[in-house]
């Protein structure tokens, strides 16, 4: 599988938010890859991973963030659920779980439904060691400041954001991959 070719497909004009994901996709397939190498007692699969974390934010364009040139309708933490379901109808059902559940540290059902979330009432934490290595090279990078990683404070920080389980998630993350 070619990820650049769905890419292409859902994002066929060469413009600033196709540009903005390309970016984005190649910093976190990098640091994920980096980190998986680094780890070869692990033994990942590298292939799924350089494909899955180019593939993990394929949903943004249907949702409303303007400041990445974002014109859909749904709300932005949509877009996981939003890119699993185009890549799951192309037939690629494991790349289509990174994207589900590469939000935040992963969300529980417990945390989707306690905040309410505009997203299906399931477990979307993600289970893999692909999963979670593509999960948490994301947590390093943004889509608004393209040409900067963030420090594992700063990284930790904004996963706490969203409660103390995701906080816990990034450490354990931290001693398993760094």
């Amino acid at each position: 599988m070619n990820p650049l070719t769905l890419i292409d497909k859902y994002y066929p004009e060469e413009n600033e938010l196709k540009h903005i994901l390309l970016i984005h996709s190649h910093s976190v397939t990098e640091k994920a890859l980096t980190m998986a190498r680094n780890h070869p007692e692990l033994n990942l699969d590298l292939q799924f991973i350089e494909e899955a974390a180019m593939l993990h934010d394929i949903g943004i364009f249907q949702t409303d963030a303007k400041a990445i040139y974002c014109f859909g309708s749904y709300p932005y933490i949509c877009h996981g659920y939003l890119g699993s379901e185009l890549i799951m109808a192309e037939g690629f059902p494991r790349h289509a779980l990174v994207c589900e559940r590469h939000t935040g540290a992963g969300l529980s059902l417990e945390d989707i439904e306690q905040q309410q979330l505009p997203i299906p009432h399931r477990d979307m934490r993600p289970i893999s060691l692909e999963e979670q290595i593509i999960c948490f090279a994301d947590k390093f990078f943004s889509k608004t400041k393209l040409d900067t990683e963030k420090t594992i404070e700063k990284a930790r920080k904004n996963v706490a954001r969203y409660g103390e389980e995701g906080a816990k998630q990034f450490d354990k993350w931290c001693k398993l991959f760094l």
